[in-house]
């Protein structure tokens, strides 16, 4: 029996932006297949619902992949694939395995030799990259920072050499709730030309982009407490 396809399936990165968010694709997928993979099923049927999902949900089947559900073992998730269902991955917010634990389920799938189709969705590292004016062309992204504040001076520093050195952009994100910290210890350890972007709240009506410099952002910071955003750091030529 062939096997069933995993299709990758982007989510929203604000409320009330699934218009911005999917494709009419997406919409046909997400009506022909009833088994997923997600991460957080609340937020999984609300977007189903906001992508135009026809099938009741009562007849969905969602596998939880949760922190607390991620224990090694897979083959409970890949039942249905291996008796030739299609089954749909989703992420809490953004495209499934992209800065997401929801790579491992890709990975696994490859290793089972099931087909994986990417869609078109909402990227955060993407969205921000583009509208930075930084380059493009090589970029790392790295996830969140130490929290010790003197580590993560360290890190700071470490990554303005590095974009300095490689004409490279830096991304890194924070927990909301300690954005602002996270913006103050980039002001007090960059130098002054080093050039920051933060990208806030992306896709939603109040969607906040700021590329600047260190020296300039020091008379205008923005108040990000508890608003998800991603930052990046350029000191390139």
């Amino acid at each position: 029996m062939p096997k069933g396809t995993l299709f990758l399936i982007p989510v929203p990165l604000a409320d009330e932006s699934a218009v911005k968010s999917f494709t009419a694709f997406a919409g046909d997928i997400v009506n022909q297949i009833s088994e997923y993979i997600v991460e957080n099923e609340k937020t999984a049927r609300r977007f189903l619902k906001e992508a135009g999902l026809k099938t009741p949900q009562s007849e969905l089947l969602l596998h939880d992949y949760g922190k607390h559900n991620r224990d090694g073992i897979l083959t409970y998730f890949f039942a249905g694939l291996e008796a030739g269902k299609d089954v749909g991955l989703m992420s809490e917010a953004g495209c499934p395995a992209i800065a997401d634990p929801g790579s491992d389920i890709v990975a696994e799938a490859h290793r089972r030799g099931i087909k994986v189709v990417p869609l078109v969705g909402p990227s955060s590292i993407v969205l921000s990259l583009m509208a930075s004016g930084f380059n493009g062309q090589s970029f790392t992204f790295h996830g969140y920072l130490p929290i010790d504040k003197n580590e993560r001076t360290r890190k700071l520093k470490e990554l303005e050499h590095n974009s300095e050195r490689f004409n490279q952009t830096q991304l890194f994100i924070e927990t909301p709730f300690r954005n602002n910290q996270l913006l103050e210890d980039v002001l007090k350890s960059c130098k002054p030309q080093t050039r920051i972007c933060i990208a806030c709240n992306l896709t939603s009506s109040d969607e906040l982009i700021i590329s600047t410099t260190v020296a300039e952002l020091k008379n205008k910071k923005p108040d990000l407490h508890k608003k998800p955003a991603i930052f990046l750091l350029f000191r390139g030529k």
